[in-house]
């Protein structure tokens, strides 16, 4: 491996996902101080885990070699998180007017049959040529 490529899994492979991390953590405690009703902690965790895991994959699929890893974060982008953005959304319908936190939350768990569907196209269009 050449450095460039070290630096870049470094990058993509444990700083991204440690900036989230602490992002998510970082909007807990915003919910926490704000005193919001029934937060959606745990919904907020998995879409971070999912738009993570779509960044993940297309980051690995532009400048990585692909992996068995990759392979399996694809295989729950495609089969898994529909399901489960889904039950986010359906059951956020009635909840999205408590906060600002519920409303992105169902904004999100419904954006992820928009973004990610494009995101793979985009990336099957550009790993072509």
């Amino acid at each position: 491996m050449t450095a460039t490529q070290i630096i870049s899994a470094l990058t993509i492979h444990l700083i991204l996902p440690l900036t989230g991390l602490l992002w998510f953590l970082r909007l807990k405690k915003q919910m926490k101080n704000e005193k919001i009703a029934n937060a959606p902690t745990a919904e907020l965790f998995i879409i971070f885990l999912t738009y993570g895991g779509l960044l993940l994959v297309a980051l690995t699929t532009l400048f990585l070699l692909w992996s068995g890893m990759a392979s399996l974060g694809i295989f729950y982008l495609i089969l898994g998180a529909p399901i489960v953005m889904g039950v986010i959304a359906f059951r956020h319908r009635q909840t999205k007017t408590i906060s600002k936190y519920h409303k992105w939350t169902y904004l999100s768990g419904l954006l992820y049959f928009v973004i990610a569907p494009a995101t793979f196209l985009i990336l099957f269009l550009v790993s072509k040529n």
